[in-house]
């Protein structure tokens, strides 16, 4: 553990995080093209779906992402609340926008889906309704540390927004568990296999998932090393009036 917070140190992180990113950069542009080429172009359709079952691989992968950013979110802020390392308050920021983005491609995709399944662009289902409140609480986070000027005190507020929001991240990942209403399909992905896509569309569809992971993880490596830097140029420039 002692050596994990050496990363704290945000030349540390940097200097880390630099040698990182073109590997993780790069492995999440392979496992996106290879991934997205073999389940559009190389799988078939589905018997009750037909072609439109193929969203899946844009749906699923945005999805878990949407969810699992604000998780690592939630871990980062409070590693802030306890330790109150700098580097975990601005990775949450740095992921906040990436989750966002993952979280309207979910809702869109998920929409495509479900106009020829179930007839209709958008239902209010409890995953559904979840999901889209998630994305509200992606949206206030987001304004709020631009709100604030001093970066403790927004990191502070943040950081107790998103235990609150962490409340919707969970709901838009087990409503489907927490009631049986609803027209959202169960989960794609189970330690069930009986429970599971077919293997047809279940092997492309964890590449994409890796693609989609890997891809998360460069873009929050840089932001991050961009918050860093903005917080130093915020700092110099402070203390330059202060002069």
């Amino acid at each position: 553990m002692a050596s994990l917070w050496e990363y704290a140190n945000p030349k540390k992180f940097i200097a880390t995080s630099d040698k990182v990113l073109p590997w993780v950069g790069g492995l999440a542009l392979v496992s996106l093209i290879v991934g997205l080429i073999w389940g559009f172009w190389f799988t078939p359709e589905d018997a009750r779906q037909g072609a439109s079952v193929k969203i899946i691989y844009l749906h699923v992968p945005s999805a878990l992402m949407a969810i699992n950013a604000w998780i690592m979110m939630l871990i980062a802020s409070l590693i802030w609340i306890v330790r109150r390392h700098h580097v975990s308050a601005l990775a949450a920021r740095a992921a906040a926008p990436v989750g966002a983005v993952m979280t309207v491609i979910a809702l869109i995709t998920g929409a495509i889906w479900g106009q020829p399944i179930w007839g209709t662009w958008w239902v209010w289902d409890p995953r559904l309704t979840s999901f889209l409140i998630l994305f509200l609480f992606y949206l206030g986070y987001i304004a709020l540390w631009a709100a604030i000027e001093n970066d403790d005190t927004a990191a502070d507020l943040t950081s107790v927004l998103c235990l609150v929001g962490s409340v919707f991240a969970l709901l838009s990942r087990y409503a489907v568990l927490f009631w049986n209403q609803g027209l959202h399909q169960g989960a794609s992905l189970s330690l069930d296999k009986k429970e599971n896509v077919s293997n047809v569309f279940y092997f492309p569809l964890l590449v994409c998932i890796a693609g989609f992971v890997l891809l998360f993880v460069a873009l929050v490596l840089l932001r991050t090393q961009t918050e860093i830097r903005a917080r130093r140029m915020r700092a110099l420039l402070a203390r330059e009036r202060m002069g």
